[in-house]
């Protein structure tokens, strides 16, 4: 891969990961409209680890807790704020874990790869989301979060496996209509992303390990880097951002690109 089209890759990950934009979605796009060969899985993997991160350095204090809660968990005991938090994003990556691999292995998650379900997804989505960011009242912050409302918002989660959902958009859509504030939605969104690029980061992570390929690693460690930079970035900017303005810009976004992928689809 060229130097300009690794960096692509991680800047388009980067950024869209966290923003209620779908990042699989654009990265299927990108050699569907560029004409460029696909990233690979060992790209896809690195831009992944990037994020991953990101997010964790974002939410240190938080992640902090919930891996010395982990502890706590692994013995049984469900008695702190720590083990709380680790046992709520545990049963939130339950439904997207078990759904991805029923996909997987029927092969449907290849077969929803195209412009088409992108284009629809974006607007279907993109008016959920702000359906619900108009009309979810505040009730809840983070510190309510739930075992049930986890749960609940996993199965949201699960959604996102269509490619153009947007993992984050369509739990941050699950909180608000639940009655989370906007910055509270997005910061458990964010969180439930950890486990989630674990599980399928390592997935991936083993069959890309086999190849031994040392450019391909080499392009990886660069890919990484700058997802990194890009993902932090923009969930720096989209947090502080959610204190005073609400996901329609996210929603305009949506709208219009996929009101184009259609007009790309089906012209």
């Amino acid at each position: 891969m060229s130097l300009f089209h690794i960096l692509l890759v991680a800047i388009i990950q980067g950024v869209t990961e966290f923003l209620p934009v779908s990042s699989s979605g654009h990265l299927i796009l990108l050699p569907n409209l560029t004409g460029l060969d696909d990233q690979g899985q060992a790209i896809d993997v690195a831009v992944h680890v990037g994020t991953l991160f990101a997010v964790i350095l974002y939410f240190w204090r938080d992640v902090r807790e919930a891996a010395i809660g982990l502890g706590r968990l692994v013995q049984g005991r469900v008695d702190t704020p720590g083990a709380r938090l680790a046992f709520q994003l545990l049963i939130a990556t339950i439904p997207v874990v078990l759904v991805g691999l029923v996909l997987n292995m029927t092969g449907l998650d290849q077969a929803m790869r195209g412009i088409a379900v992108i284009g629809w997804t974006m607007i279907l989505f993109g008016i959920l989301l702000y359906w619900a960011d108009q009309n979810g009242d505040e009730r809840f912050d983070a510190k309510d979060w739930s075992v049930k409302h986890a749960w609940i918002m996993g199965l949201w989660q699960a959604v996102a496996l269509i490619p153009g959902t947007s993992r984050s958009g369509i739990t941050i859509t699950g909180a608000r209509m639940l009655g989370y504030a906007r910055h509270d939605a997005a910061r458990l969104s964010m969180l439930m992303s950890i486990p989630t690029i674990i599980a399928s980061g390592s997935l991936l992570g083993l069959e890309v390990a086999a190849s031994g390929d040392l450019n391909q690693m080499r392009d990886a460690a660069i890919a990484a880097v700058f997802a990194f930079a890009a993902a932090l970035l923009a969930l720096t900017l989209m947090m502080r951002l959610l204190r005073s303005v609400s996901f329609t810009p996210y929603v305009i976004y949506r709208l219009v690109l996929g009101t184009i992928l259609l007009g790309i689809a089906y012209v």
